[in-house]
């Protein structure tokens, strides 16, 4: 059986929204909203997607949020309900990149644009806020199903449906998933 060829999905953008959190507002850019497509993917983000607070969200080494489709099916079990993609604020939901398998420093062309995968997520309160369980948090981190972020090497559109084609990877590197387990072994 082949493994199938890893494809973007789904495409997802937001501006920020003013939220109430525990007795105070706060900017988020979380609840993203899926996009036709094509869209052009800059060096710090997605046309049409803002952070809420750049102090902790976006920058260079996470311009783009990648998200596996594979986990979608065992939150919507764990949760008892339909998740729609975009549920966990990921720009890019995508199928066949799965945290195992992906070092950091492996590069990736979608359409036009080249996209190298830099960190895993660590989700903060505010994807609490959208699932509507603070103790989400912690579930989401210790299941090890992070999803991925990526800096952009090569501006470009991209559009859902598309190849994503690695083009280099070193597996001298730690892969997403080790690094998430020796972060969640130290917690």
């Amino acid at each position: 059986m082949t493994t199938p060829e890893p494809r973007l999905l789904t495409i997802q953008v937001a501006r920020p929204l003013a939220v109430r959190h525990m007795d105070r507002e706060v900017r988020t850019g979380i609840f993203k909203l899926p996009v036709d497509g094509p869209v052009m993917v800059r060096r710090l983000n997605i046309d049409g997607d803002e952070q809420g607070d750049l102090t902790v969200h976006g920058g260079v080494d996470k311009a783009v949020y990648c998200y596996p489709s594979e986990h979608y099916p065992a939150w919507s079990q764990e949760l008892e309900r339909d998740l729609p993609n975009g549920t966990f604020g990921e720009n890019l939901t995508v199928s066949g990149l799965l945290e195992p398998g992906l070092h950091v420093g492996d590069v990736l062309s979608v359409g036009d644009a080249v996209l190298q995968v830099s960190q895993p997520r660590f989700p903060c309160y505010k994807l609490g806020i959208k699932i509507g369980d603070q103790r989400f948090v912690q579930r989401f981190q210790l299941s090890g199903r992070s999803g991925f972020y990526c800096r952009v090497l090569k501006e470009g559109l991209i559009a859902p449906g598309q190849p994503i084609t690695r083009l280099e990877t070193d597996p001298t590197q730690p892969t997403i998933a080790a690094i998430v387990a020796s972060r969640n072994q130290d917690a």
